[in-house]
């Protein structure tokens, strides 16, 4: 595969780890409750989100309830939306410099400059992934710490905004990887080109001046 087509599958891969990173930051299913215990209640499911908490009953029914106040959130809470909203704009940012240093386009006419731009995107890509990864990871830890500690009484569970944002994750690395090694495998067989002139042509010439 040809270094248009890598620059074309890690724009699809950002693409999707964007729209990954999106669905985490907008939907409440970080944390779900979990049926477990002697006290089952599955009349109404409880999920939380980054942004709000919701209740959902076994009607359909869903309510759902901002978060009042960002100073008595808990610390973890406040850097997974910090976290998951630069991911988001990094990754947007990462994109669209991908676009620009693509081989596929002609919005920069320096080919030499092309890897170099290509590299930047992939490291932008490499980043936005671990800042999607950090904060997705440090709830599921919290989740599973507290699901197991006999003094919490109300269980949760992790919900499928844990996965989706490991899978993007994995996704964003996956793109920045394969960017960075095929920029710089391009930059370094590009660089350093030497040209070698022969001068056998002259020399029938130049004997000539001395018969």
């Amino acid at each position: 595969m040809g270094s248009a087509g890598v620059q074309i599958v890690c724009v699809a891969l950002g693409v999707l780890g964007l729209i990954g990173g999106i669905v985490c930051c907008a939907i409440p299913r970080w944390k779900v409750s979990s049926f477990t215990g002697q006290n089952i209640v599955t009349a109404q499911e409880t999920e939380e989100g980054l942004w709000m908490t919701c209740v959902v009953q076994s009607t359909g029914q869903q309510q759902c309830k901002s978060y009042e106040s960002l100073l008595v959130l808990p610390s973890n809470l406040q850097a997974s939306r910090a976290m998951t909203i630069i991911s988001c704009m990094v990754t947007s940012l990462a994109i669209l410099i991908l676009f620009a240093g693509a081989d596929f386009t002609t919005c920069v006419e320096n080919e030499d400059i092309k890897p170099k731009i290509s590299l930047v995107a992939g490291i932008a890509l490499l980043v936005s992934g671990l800042l999607l990864i950090i904060p997705v990871s440090w709830s599921a830890h919290n989740v599973i710490s507290n699901f197991y500690n006999p003094l919490v009484a109300q269980k949760m569970e992790l919900g499928t905004c844990i996965f989706i944002g490991w899978a993007a994750g994995v996704l964003l690395i996956l793109a920045g990887g394969l960017l960075m090694c095929f920029s710089r495998a391009k930059s370094g067989s590009s660089g350093g080109t030497a040209k070698y002139y022969s001068n056998s042509a002259s020399a029938p010439a130049a004997n000539k001046n001395y018969v």
